[in-house]
Order: C-alpha cells, then structure tokens, then sequence
C-alpha cells in the first residue's frame, strides 16, 4: 500500500530532503510503507549531478541547493507541483531505465486528463509539449516547451527526489538557469497552455493514473 501525503502551504528544501531521505531508509529496512509526497517549494534553483556551473545564468535571484538527484539545474516555486516519489524499486522489478520510463508515463496520463499531449524527446529529459499556438522555428519545426522535470535517485533500491508538473508557476523564474542545460527549446505550465487548472486538480490526476501505470 502506497502512502500519499500533501504538504500544505510552502516546504524548505533542506526539510524536505530530509525526511524524504528518511523514509527512503526506512522503506528499505522494511520499516515503512512506501510513499507519494506532494509539495510544493519556495522560489529555488537545484543542482544535480550533472549540472554545469555555467548554467546557472543568475546565482543571486534565488538560493541554490546542489542535490543527490540526476539531471542538472532546475527551478522549483509556488505553483509548481513538486512529487516525491519513495517507492521500492527492489520489489519492481531492479529496472532503473524502466522505472524513469513509468515516471514519464504517469506524467504523461496525468496531462492527459486534461487533454494535453505530452510526448517524451530522445536526449531530453523531461515531458514536453508541442506548442502549435506559436509560430515555427527558424528551422521550420513547430516549438516544443518543457511542461515537467524528472531526477530521482536510489539508494539500496528504494527511489527518491522525483517530478515536477508546472501547473501556474512564474515562468520568469526559469530565466535564472539554463533548464536542464537546454537552450533552444522553452517551458511551459498548464495554465500557460489556457487551462484554469489547480494544484488539487493535478492532485486528483496523479492519484488516479497512479495505479495504471505502477500497479
């Protein structure tokens, strides 16, 4: 049985990684079930273990936290859901490529509730959006905006850290770092899309694709 728990209100990241890191130990001492934390984060960038200093375009607008997650820099807010995931990969079948695979695919039908397509890029993490409301590239392709951020990482086979869904965060915020180290394409949220769509709605979403995609 998966724990789901949301967070009122705006949670420290520090706090956060703390006890998202006890859990994680303690579901691998078999100790607690595992669990879905829904969050939100005050203004922040983070770092991953990949991120490149040069990447980081304004260190000053807001704090930076290097992290244990993949990925490389990222910015989490007000209005963006944060899902940390602590789930037993060890019992799921010890496939990190497939787990990161059903993490996209649970983004993926979760958009889909609200009838928007994400779609998955060969070298681009993260769930993206064809943006046919803009006009084309300079190369004649229709734009593609990041609409959600995957980064996890393991310890003795339980997961933690996880996704982000913009739903109606300040996409200025996001002019701060390079997201992900990728320049050319832009980012995007739900309500940016047009769609008057809350935090609670995608609350609602995740729980209901959960099962599909994990059960």
């Amino acid at each position: 049985m998966t724990e789901w728990i949301t967070s009122p209100g705006l949670v420290d990241y520090e706090t956060a990684c703390t006890e998202m890191e006890a859990r994680a130990e303690a579901i691998a001492r078999g100790e607690a079930t595992e669990s879905i934390w829904l969050l939100e984060h005050p203004p922040m960038y983070t770092a991953g273990t990949s991120a490149k200093p040069a990447d980081l375009t304004d260190p000053d607008r807001f704090p930076v936290y290097p992290t244990k997650r993949g990925g490389q820099y990222t910015y989490h807010g007000p209005g963006q859901r944060v899902v940390y995931v602590m789930l037993n990969v060890g019992q799921r079948g010890r496939d990190v490529r497939a787990f990161v695979q059903q993490l996209e695919s649970w983004v993926i039908a979760t958009l889909d509730q609200f009838n928007v397509t994400g779609e998955i890029r060969e070298g681009r993490v993260g769930v993206w959006v064809v943006r046919d409301d803009k006009p084309l590239t300079a190369t004649g392709q229709k734009p593609e905006d990041k609409i959600a951020a995957i980064g996890i990482r393991l310890r003795k086979w339980v997961s933690f850290h996880g996704i982000s869904i913009n739903v109606e965060p300040d996409l200025d915020h996001f002019t701060g770092i390079v997201p992900c180290g990728i320049t050319d394409h832009g980012v995007t949220s739900l309500v940016d899309l047009g769609l008057p769509v809350t935090l609670g709605d995608v609350d609602v979403a995740l729980q209901k694709t959960f099962p599909r995609v994990f059960d």
